[in-house]
């Protein structure tokens, strides 16, 4: 991944955190690697919505980028969706105190970037 791809990525999570703390969640983690033995990677963000443990996957996109789908939250393919659920499996198993919740959730957050203006930005809750 090149360092290009890396701050845009990283400036789209910041600011993903920052909207969702701000709408009301709590952010436990932020890139939080998890490695088992069926899997391994990272997940963006996980966070506590009310009672419900939310498993956030950020994407990011350039405005007018000719690269990826056109919205950045469609590149949550079904793939990446079974990838995540894995991951988020192996976070509750290997996971030091986590919350009691009453429910589990997979959120989307896409968010296009011209420079560093926000072009649009899109939360996909309960995604999948």
């Amino acid at each position: 991944m090149t360092v290009a791809r890396q701050r845009l990525g990283r400036a789209a999570e910041d600011l993903a955190a920052g909207r969702l703390a701000r709408a009301g969640l709590t952010i436990l983690e932020r890139n939080s690697r998890v490695r088992t033995s069926e899997v391994s990677g990272e997940i963006d963000l996980v966070a506590l919505d009310g009672s419900t443990l939310v498993f956030v996957e950020v994407k990011a996109g350039r405005a007018g980028s000719r690269a990826g789908p056109q919205r950045p939250a469609l590149g949550v393919d079904r793939r990446k969706q079974l990838r995540l659920r894995r991951l988020a499996r192996a976070w509750l198993a290997t996971a030091g105190a986590v919350p009691r919740v009453a429910s589990l959730r997979f959120d989307v957050v896409g968010v296009q970037l011209d420079g560093s203006r926000v072009v649009a930005y899109e939360h996909l809750k309960g995604a999948f």
